[in-house]
């Protein structure tokens, strides 16, 4: 599999304009469990296509087993310089409904060793919302957290998938999950405990301290391009036509490991669907993800992406207006934001400013025609 990765890196890195990495995550499923040399080999393949800068960001999710603890100075040492530890609880009885395989003593040494090898860079994974968990509980969870870890922290709110055990038992009345207010008040606690301790809110769900953001999630949230290599994995790429402009593709690589091994070994990569999308399709994308951010969508993302719609048009359309109006979203110098409660609903909001875009979209190309 080392080798799969090393010449799917090799041809993605190949086929498109990406000539600079400024990060690398290694992520989905459970990649501590590969051996670190693997880790090794494929950043050695990035830094021969690319320029990978020595302050560049290399992350890796880790799950806090022991054995994936063991392995921390070795993936140190291969190349990675920041960690993401999937605690998820440190109440033992919620991780066995979660169905995790390790324990809360598990995660406090994983964070220990975390501390000792990557200093200062390491992020936590927390849900809350679990079965039998208090607004009191989690208060106490989340602050003993902080005593543990106080450079990043990811906060979740879990969410039943159809299939799972967990599903199964509150669908049948066996198991009682925390209201939908008592999830907002966690949310709204975490934001205040988090505030006190220094922390500041920059994305919906992300934390950081003393600006310890994770670059390569930014990157993501503020429209760059990004290559995906591995099973399953997501891209987004500007590829040159023939009249000498560029399109965006979305790009999703075949998610099952053994068929993707065999088309890499076959074609020399896995690459399942490449979608060219359109001004309106990455315009969506962007409004989606730069409104969770706390730096929110700007002039400068947006006429990047098109010039033919502007900024303001937007901002002046209904459904955006009556958001602001409702001290949801706000105006900024820059372009457009949420407010703190914006975040909270963000969800609800963006089906309806979308909207807004499609009718600016459609009414622009309609007058093109005439």
């Amino acid at each position: 599999m080392r080798r799969c990765f090393q010449v799917e890196a090799t041809n993605l890195l190949r086929d498109s304009p990406v000539r600079e990495i400024t990060s690398v995550f290694f992520g989905g499923g459970t990649p501590s469990l590969a051996e670190p040399r693997t880790l090794g080999a494929v950043l050695e393949t990035v830094s021969k296509e690319a320029w990978l800068a020595p302050e560049a960001e290399i992350s890796m999710e880790i799950n806090p087993t022991s054995i994936e603890t063991s392995k921390m100075k070795d993936f140190q040492i291969a190349g990675v310089n920041r960690s993401s530890i999937g605690v998820q609880t440190l109440n033992d009885s919620a991780l066995r409904i979660l169905g995790r395989d390790h324990h809360s003593k598990d995660s406090l040494r994983c964070l220990e060793k975390a501390s000792e090898v990557f200093k200062k860079r390491t992020s936590v994974d927390l849900m809350f919302g679990y079965p039998g968990q208090s607004l009191d509980m989690w208060r106490k969870e989340l602050t003993q957290m902080l005593s543990l870890c106080d450079h990043h922290i990811s906060l979740y709110q879990l969410t039943l998938e159809r299939g799972t055990q967990l599903f199964k038992d509150v669908a049948a009345g066996l198991t009682v999950m925390p209201s939908t207010d008592e999830m907002a008040d966690m949310y709204f606690a975490a934001i205040e405990i988090l505030d006190s301790h220094g922390f500041s809110q920059y994305e919906v769900s992300n934390f950081a301290k003393g600006g310890n953001y994770c670059q390569h999630n930014i990157a993501y949230w503020t429209g760059q391009q990004y290559i995906g290599v591995g099973p399953g994995s997501h891209g987004r790429v500007w590829r040159p036509r023939e009249d000498g402009t560029h399109q965006r593709h979305a790009c999703v690589q075949t998610l099952e490991p053994e068929n993707w091994m065999w088309e890499v070994e076959k074609f020399g990569h896995a690459t399942r669907k490449s979608t060219s999308q359109t001004n309106r399709d990455i315009l969506e994308e962007l409004v989606s993800v730069c409104l969770r951010t706390a730096w929110g969508l700007s002039e400068k993302n947006w006429s990047a992406i098109v010039t033919s719609v502007r900024l303001d048009e937007f901002l002046s359309s209904p459904q955006t207006v009556h958001w602001i109006q409702k001290g949801f979203l706000r105006k900024t110098a820059e372009g457009l934001k949420a407010t703190p409660s914006g975040l909270a609903i963000l969800d609800s909001i963006l089906p309806d400013i979308l909207v807004d875009i499609d009718t600016l979209m459609t009414s622009h190309r309609l007058s093109n025609q005439t």
